[in-house]
């Protein structure tokens, strides 16, 4: 596996490097790996600093450092979300300056109790418009497996900075996959939260309509399940699984969706990597219910137009609030902001309401089935600059998102938690990922089969994580 970051969190509770050695070795790393683009705003100052805080913190409070899960581990936020103190988030922007800083959100603080030393921000495309990360003012993130090809977006400097092993674990959000696709594209896994889950305050402001949840990009699906019970609830502690549906000894009723749409179709290996996912639970005793493009495509189609038109009305009100010159930002950006201002009450009405129709359509599916197994991209991740930001038509930039990750919003738009994970590589060694969805709260249902197919060892990091000793 080349490491995670609870292991490079147990070598430094046991001394085998320092949280100082950790923080220098991710900032070497991200020198030798800066043509990624992965990291938009680095403070090396403060990552010393706190790391030298635990350090002194392992030496004179042992109890209090053994008790955080990632004592000492570097990592980073991304440049949406948060916000953490001390990191000025621009949103990936040329509308905001980099200064001055916010106070630590109530998910920010978890991420520091947890024992993590921040020392950066991510790189995202503006406003996290994009399922790549090429925003105009810089940089532009690759992907570390191939860099000729997108790290994916919102996220994908935190995924291409992991998949790189700068850090072993990073801060991201999921408004449309945005967590899910660069997970995806890099080899990771990464998990949408159910909607409430993690903490929104201190403001509690209902971001986005309550589409977007916020988490991290992981290299293990056990790093994942620790950072998810420290991170979620209104106490820290694990999520119930409430009235499972089990056929007996502990086994479940698995959807198998294999099928996209002669609209949105998946290449074939991704569809067979979904298909040797549903054979290896099957051979567990696990049952597989195939489920049929018809049962979702009319909540597919749904869901993007709920996701279109809840970020452009979003877009219409920040602009107005916070009276920005809109038209410093990208061209895409404005024309996100004309259509939401545009947009009748009434449109937005019935889009909301489609929205709550999607989500019990989903739920009628798990009366039948516990979890739904499912495509999580339809090809080999883009070449970079297949999603430019340059132009104003929003429908065919919308159509280029849905034709690479045609199932991505309907997490979103339900407020169902799914979970993505590589199983196993193409022929270009590039991961072949699957994703998981399961009712709300079952979060912990989504982890053990993930941390199954895990096992299967289909998947191996090219990169090392800075500083973990081998």
């Amino acid at each position: 596996m080349k490491g995670d970051a609870t292991d490079l969190a147990a070598a430094i509770r046991h001394g085998k490097l320092s949280a100082a050695e950790a923080m220098q070795a991710s900032l070497e790393a991200d020198v030798l790996q800066e043509p990624l683009g992965a990291i938009a705003y680095l403070d090396a100052a403060m990552g010393l600093a706190s790391a030298d805080d635990r350090d002194n913190e392992r030496r004179s409070e042992p109890d209090r450092f053994a008790a955080r899960p990632f004592g000492g581990v570097p990592t980073l936020a991304k440049d949406l979300g948060g916000p953490f103190a001390g990191l000025p988030v621009t949103a990936g922007s040329g509308l905001f300056e980099r200064k001055g800083g916010e106070a630590d959100s109530d998910l920010a603080a978890r991420f520091r109790e947890a024992g993590f030393c921040l020392f950066g921000l991510t790189t995202s495309p503006e406003f996290g418009l994009s399922l790549a990360s090429e925003p105009a003012i810089g940089p532009v993130c690759r992907n570390p497996l191939d860099p000729t090809r997108t790290a994916g977006g919102s996220s994908g400097g935190a995924a291409a900075a992991v998949a790189a092993g700068i850090v072993a674990i990073a801060h991201a959000t999921d408004a449309g996959g945005s967590i899910r696709v660069p997970a995806a594209c890099c080899g990771l896994v990464g998990m949408k939260p159910t909607r409430g889950a993690i903490p929104g305050g201190p403001s509690f402001g209902n971001h986005v309509a309550g589409i977007a949840s916020e988490l991290a990009v992981c290299r293990s699906v056990r790093d994942t399940a620790v950072i998810l019970d420290w991170l979620s609830g209104n106490s820290r502690g694990p999520f119930a699984d409430p009235s499972p549906l089990h056929i007996g000894n502990g086994c479940l009723r698995i959807g198998l969706l294999t099928d996209t749409g002669a609209a949105y179709p998946t290449e074939g290996d991704r569809l067979a990597a979904v298909e040797d996912a549903a054979r290896a639970l099957e051979n567990d005793g696990h049952v597989i219910v195939p489920l049929s493009w018809a049962e979702f495509e009319w909540s597919v189609a749904a869901s993007g137009r709920a996701f279109a038109d809840i970020v452009s009305v979003n877009l219409a009100a920040l602009m107005k609030a916070a009276a920005l010159d809109e038209s410093r930002a990208e061209p895409l950006t404005q024309a996100f902001t004309a259509r939401g201002r545009a947009l009748p009450a009434t449109s937005l009405w019935n889009t909301l309401n489609d929205a709550v129709l999607v989500s019990h359509k989903l739920w009628t599916l798990f009366d039948r089935v516990d979890c739904i197994l499912m495509p999580m991209l339809s090809s080999v991740p883009l070449a970079i600059g297949s999603f430019p930001s340059d132009h104003a038509d929003t429908d065919l930039h919308l159509g280029r998102m849905t034709a690479f990750a045609p199932l991505a919003c309907l997490a979103n738009i339900s407020g169902f938690p799914a979970l993505t994970l590589p199983f196993g590589r193409d022929e270009h060694a590039m991961p072949l990922p699957v994703q998981i969805m399961a009712p709300m709260g079952h979060e912990p249902r989504l982890l053990s089969l993930a941390a199954r197919l895990e096992a299967e060892g289909r998947w191996q990091h090219r990169f090392p994580v800075a500083g973990l000793p081998s």
